[in-house]
């Protein structure tokens, strides 16, 4: 692959990873189809297996980013439709106010579902940290997954060059 297509690889996958903080897009999910493309034009047995290294740290990651975080939630008994009003509420707020009201609106619905079920604010607000560190947790898993894969990646580049 030329040095520009490198180049490019690596700008989808720096793209991917801003992604994964800032939810605009699927940044896990770009980042290994960058390293796919890549693995796919080089076309070598280290390419491939640079690939296969890769796609298993992204699996493992998005299995881990979605167990860890819900039995952490479930132990501090944030329910499952409080995170469904929390994520509607913060997709309405991403678009009421770009990107930041994503996070205004899912603490918000969070906390608002938990003041009417809970009925103490005391008691809602300690859900709501829950449910936002559970998120955080999510986050820092697939961003740990993707910088790995991306790492390998780097390896695989500097393998094949």
């Amino acid at each position: 692959m030329s040095t520009g297509g490198i180049l490019l690889v690596a700008l989808v996958i720096a793209i991917g990873l801003v992604g994964i903080i800032v939810p605009i897009l699927p940044g896990g999910i770009l980042v290994i189809a960058a390293i796919g493309v890549w693995a796919f034009v080089v076309g070598s047995a280290v390419a491939w297996v640079t690939f296969g290294i890769a796609a298993a740290l992204f699996i493992a990651s998005a299995v881990i980013k979605y167990t860890w975080p819900v039995k952490r939630m479930r132990q501090a008994q944030v329910r499952t439709s409080v995170l469904a009003i929390g994520a509607a509420a913060g997709l309405v707020g991403f678009f009421v106010i770009p990107v930041i009201g994503l996070l205004i609106g899912f603490v918000g619905g969070v906390f608002a579902a938990e003041l009417a079920t809970r009925g103490t604010v005391s008691r809602a607000w300690a859900s709501t940290v829950h449910a936002l560190k559970g998120v955080a947790l999510s986050v820092g898993v697939e961003l740990t997954g993707a910088l790995l894969a991306t790492v390998v990646w780097l390896v695989g580049v500097f393998m094949t060059a």
